[in-house]
């Protein structure tokens, strides 16, 4: 086996899923494809068992899929250094583990894994040191991203192929559906709804009632609680079916990562939020919606433009004002009602376009293959 051996990834939960869900889709990935023996750090179980229902909230170390996930908690003095350590999204080592890595004869290969941003800067940042201000140790920034400057995104060997089958068996997507409970009407456009609290969940609800052909939103349970509850005018519960005018709305069970990816495979238009469910909505290759993580100074709609600015070129000109007018009001700076008819006229040049974005988003190779060679380049010393 090459280096590295051993890999640590550390990960603190902040947004509930996001978090978590990348970090357990590249320690799967770097388990079984590449045959590491890796430990992923996690402080929640709790929000990791909602993706994941064989994780034990009570246990300390459990295997799962190849991992061996560790509960993270205390300094972690003691510990046994693996070759190459993964910081997901600056979570901060233990200063525990960290007096490790520099007791080691040969210091571990330090990653930083930032989030995934479009923006001009990340090409230059991309790779940059960051010597610790007091131990031998360096850590490196690695930024996932969507050209060649960057290092690439998510996607585990044969996902596509895996999609294509599903796509292309109708009797797969009814029975899956059917497993959620789901029966959908001859003509039913479905859609699904993975959003953020403070989304304008009614004023979308209220322009689907109005469109022009029938559409019936999924909802996983516990997305948008409230706003859902305040425009159904009732509690609503997994298997709870809501009608107004064209629009149907179903609360469907919090499902795991795989069958999240066959909901997106299902439904003819996907809102997503955060990062992980956004890289997935794109392999899906179906029109989507991307409500991004809200920052402070409205910092996070220049990541949002920024990304626009570069899936608008594989759009039509007609298509690309309708697609950021919606996506727009969709992050609170505009309005859905208004900015939907036209956006629903856009969707088949959506839809089209998918094919050809993702064929430019692989010619850039997947994060966890890119990873592992920066890892190899910057860790060479270690392997010995």
């Amino acid at each position: 086996m090459s280096f590295p051996r051993t890999l640590d990834l550390f990960c603190r939960v902040v947004d509930n899923f996001g978090d978590i869900g990348v970090c357990w889709r590249l320690a799967r990935q770097l388990a079984a494809e590449h045959r590491i023996a890796v430990r992923l750090w996690v402080d929640d179980l709790a929000s990791f068992r909602r993706i994941c229902a064989a994780v034990d909230t009570a246990a300390d170390e459990q295997q799962l899929q190849g991992v061996t996930v560790r509960r993270w908690q205390g300094a972690l003095a003691g510990e046994e250094v693996a070759d190459a350590v993964v910081e997901a999204f600056g979570c901060e080592l233990p200063a525990g583990y960290l007096a490790a890595m520099a007791a080691r004869p040969a210091a571990p290969a330090w990653i930083n894994l930032e989030y995934l941003s479009a923006e001009d800067w990340v090409a230059g940042c991309h790779g940059l040191p960051s010597p610790h201000p007091r131990l031998p140790l360096t850590k490196y920034f690695f930024f996932p991203g969507f050209d060649a400057g960057a290092g690439g995104l998510l996607e585990e060997a044969g996902l596509a192929q895996r999609r294509a089958a599903f796509v292309a068996d109708p009797r797969r997507q009814a029975a899956f559906l059917a497993g959620l409970g789901v029966q959908p009407e001859a003509g039913d456009r479905l859609v699904s709804l993975f959003c953020y609290p403070d989304a304008p969940v009614a004023a979308l609800m209220d322009a689907l009632s109005r469109s022009e052909r029938a559409s019936l939103v999924l909802a996983p349970e516990g997305v948008a609680v409230a706003a859902l509850a305040a425009w159904a005018g009732r509690t609503l519960r997994p298997g709870d079916l809501v009608r107004k005018g064209r629009l149907a709305l179903q609360v469907v069970p919090f499902v795991d990562q795989a069958d999240y990816d066959c909901l997106l495979w299902c439904c003819e238009l996907n809102f997503v939020r955060g990062e992980d469910s956004m890289v997935r909505a794109q392999w899906a290759q179906k029109p989507f919606v991307w409500q991004i993580y809200p920052q402070e100074e409205d910092a996070h709609r220049i990541k949002l433009d920024a990304f626009l600015a570069r899936f608008s070129g594989v759009l039509p000109a007609d298509a690309s004002p309708a697609c950021r007018a919606l996506w727009h009001a969709w992050n609170g700076d505009g309005d859905v009602g208004a900015a939907w008819p036209a956006f629903e006229q856009a969707l088949p040049a959506f839809g089209a376009a998918m094919p050809r974005w993702c064929a430019t988003l692989r010619e850039h190779g997947d994060l966890t293959g890119n990873l592992l060679a920066f890892i190899r380049r910057k860790g060479a010393g270690a392997a010995s």
